[in-house]
């Protein structure tokens, strides 16, 4: 299903439908030719080559987290401070793309996330999930809030589109940040006819910031909570990451050579991955395989079922043991395609080389910096709102190094 690269399988529209305010036609809730024309202008963008040039901008972003986190066990206790990060890691994310989107104008951005936030938790009230007739429908007080949101959001990203449009053809390259460049790509695409490049730009703004921000802001909460539990594993990591950088401030050849880090996130993301389920709708009747599949058919994989199926992980699948990954995902399970926290084949994530880079800064820093453990506040409850997330946060007790 997810390495089938027909345009007649795509992204089912009643759950499409219902994230419309959210995502609008962008790239996460399109289908067929549109789908192809948008993932052509903005694949490019998230080439390593391009996220490696964003890793200033990262670490840079990360600096306020630490100071606060240092201020926090000072005001406490001098000691130790127990402090609940997820919502720091939501600040961390939203400023990486904030900049990386919005360049200088990056308050604008934030501003114009912390509105998507509140559409999204508005959105996730309505259960959509199997798409039961009638059921999970909003009061209509709870569908004006959504829809004032929604414009409130498309005025303000108007907005910076028409100011960004004018220093488009001005900016030197150098200068350019990943809006000027999608804007670029979308003016420059003889398909598109003015307002169309407009409101691809108003919809993938949307989708960038809910899967660039939200997805790895819950990733990296997760990933702070396995190793809350795992001091020998903050150990390992704190040593690969003096002995890497020694001592400095990671860069993107150091994030490269950082091999338990990255162990450690393949196996959070595993255990814990951000999207709930890959589900596909046969737009047109299609052959998967021996199988013929009708078109209007729905089609589901749970992604948490398939990350601890004790056939394709072994019988230690629900355990935390990162170095099942130390030869590669090939050699960590019996079926490679079995491991799709970023899905897998032609839809596989657009974004998945920069959460990865933020993913490696957001570990380097905070481990290298602190020791920490799971704070008794801390209850588990994995809780589905569009992506899985800590339904109660993550609590963590963290001190200084």
């Amino acid at each position: 299903m997810n390495q089938c690269i027909s345009l007649d399988l795509g992204k089912p529209s009643y759950i499409t439908k219902r994230l419309a305010p959210m995502l609008g036609n962008g790239i996460l809730r399109s289908n067929g030719h549109l789908w192809a024309q948008q993932r052509k202008i903005i694949a490019p963008e998230f080439f390593m080559d391009k996220v490696k040039v964003m890793v200033g901008l990262m670490v840079e972003s990360m600096q306020p987290l630490v100071r606060k986190w240092e201020d926090s066990i000072e005001a406490q206790s001098g000691v130790m401070a127990d402090i609940r990060v997820d919502e720091d890691l939501r600040g961390f994310t939203a400023d990486v793309i904030a900049r990386a989107c919005f360049g200088s104008s990056y308050s604008k951005g934030r501003e114009i996330f912390s509105k998507l936030r509140k559409l999204q938790t508005a959105i996730s009230k309505q259960s959509f999930l199997f798409g039961v007739p009638g059921y999970g429908l909003l009061p209509m007080k709870k569908q004006n809030e959504i829809l004032s949101l929604e414009r409130e959001i498309e005025s303000l990203i108007w907005e910076t589109v028409k100011e960004r449009e004018s220093k488009c053809k001005e900016a030197c390259s150098s200068e350019k940040d990943l809006l000027h460049l999608i804007l670029e790509g979308a003016l420059n695409d003889q398909s598109l006819g003015e307002d169309s490049s407009k409101r691809f730009i108003v919809d993938n703004c949307k989708n960038i910031y809910f899967a660039g921000h939200e997805s790895t802001a819950v990733a990296a909460s997760w990933c702070l909570m396995l190793l809350a539990l795992q001091p020998e594993w903050q150990s390992r990591v704190r040593a690969e990451v003096a002995q890497v950088c020694g001592g400095s401030l990671p860069d993107a050849d150091s994030l490269s050579r950082l091999k338990t880090v990255t162990m450690v996130i393949q196996e959070a993301l595993r255990l814990y991955p951000p999207a709930a389920f890959v589900s596909r709708e046969a737009l047109e009747e299609i052959q998967l395989g021996n199988v013929t599949i009708p078109k209007g058919t729905c089609l589901w994989t749970l992604i948490p079922t398939l990350h601890r199926d004790a056939e394709i992980w072994g019988s230690d699948a629900n355990e935390f043991k990162p170095e099942r990954f130390s030869d590669g995902v090939s050699k960590a399970c019996k079926y490679p395609q079995a491991y799709i926290p970023f899905g897998v084949g032609s839809r596989l994530c657009l974004g998945r080389n920069m959460a990865m880079v933020q993913l490696k800064i957001v570990l380097a820093l905070i481990i290298s910096k602190f020791t920490f453990s799971l704070s008794p506040k801390y209850r588990h409850s994995p809780a589905y709102r569009m992506i899985v997330e800590p339904g109660n946060g993550v609590h963590i007790l963290i001190q200084n190094i």
